[in-house]
């Protein structure tokens, strides 16, 4: 299919880097349309993903923009697979496909459903907490700093004039994983209590440790439902990310009804995240007053 495209992350990543590269290469889209012998609307409407460009189309657009080496490949490798519903982009979440992918599933999203069983999502961290997690995947401090800066950029998508209704569904383990310290901990959830209490497109419940049985033991996974289509599910792994249409049936949407249904209600989740806030607090002060 060459027409209208299904808003899938795949061809709204090869969208935005036929973009960034037609404007690192200082082509205006009317020069760049000139050059490929095609209109400059069509080939506004490949970078914005509502249409799908042909392999050709792309290859001819990299040689007129003289993108060449391992970036060309990369796009070309985008263009070829478009087709497919479903995507793994490789890398961690900092590589530019992967990155890419999230970042057009969020610009897509009307709402946002996640289940995070063991950590605090990416959206609602705070720069400490992010960086922890960073190093701790063995990035040096200088990528682990600008790692957290762009997770930081990514949070109007929750919080703002901006925000779009996000639910977030969180294991205790989430809140207990002593991520950075105690210190950065307590930091990290009062930070989450204060969005629980100010935030009106945010809401947070907690799944207690107590409640098992429900699939949400699986693994983690963030539902982006959008305007037109069926719904995106994405699953973060170590070097890898995965995209798939959630299609017809609804599964993971199933499962996140499940996994409500074992959850504390917004007031009692919100009175969980302070008490464990105040115990981290009270952890770290008694670490920093055991070693003055």
């Amino acid at each position: 299919m060459r027409g209208t495209a299904m808003l899938t992350p795949r061809i709204r990543t090869l969208g935005t880097a036929l973009r960034e590269a037609r404007i690192d290469a200082r082509f205006g889209l009317r020069e760049l349309a000139r050059r490929v012998g095609t209109n400059p609307a069509l080939v506004s409407n490949w970078e914005l993903g509502q249409r799908i460009p042909a392999l050709e189309d792309v290859a001819g657009i990299l040689g007129a923009l003289g993108v060449v080496g391992a970036e060309k490949q990369r796009i070309l490798q985008l263009a070829r697979g478009t087709a497919e519903p479903g995507w793994v982009a490789r890398g961690k979440q900092s590589a530019p496909d992967h990155l890419g992918g999230l970042l057009a599933c969020e610009r897509a999203a009307t709402s946002v459903v996640e289940w995070q069983p063991l950590l605090v999502p990416g959206l609602l961290q705070i720069p400490d907490y992010a960086r922890a997690l960073f190093l701790a995947d063995g990035l040096s401090l200088k990528d682990a700093e600008r790692q957290a800066e762009l997770r930081m950029m990514r949070r109007p998508l929750v919080v703002g004039p901006g925000a779009i209704p996000c639910e977030v569904l969180l294991g205790e383990a989430a809140l207990r994983n002593p991520v950075g310290g105690p210190a950065t901990m307590a930091r990290q959830l009062r930070f989450l209590a204060d969005l629980m209490a100010t935030s009106a497109k945010l809401s947070v419940r907690v799944v207690p440790a107590g409640n098992g049985g429900h699939p949400g033991l699986a693994g983690r996974f963030c539902v982006y439902h959008v305007e037109v289509g069926d719904p995106i599910v994405y699953f973060e792994h170590q070097h890898s990310g995965a995209f798939l249409l959630d299609e017809g049936n609804d599964t993971y949407c199933e499962v996140a009804d499940r996994i409500r249904e074992v959850s504390l209600d917004s007031r009692a989740s919100a009175a969980f995240v302070q008490r464990t806030a105040q115990e981290f607090r009270e952890i770290a002060q008694r670490k920093k007053a055991g070693g003055a």
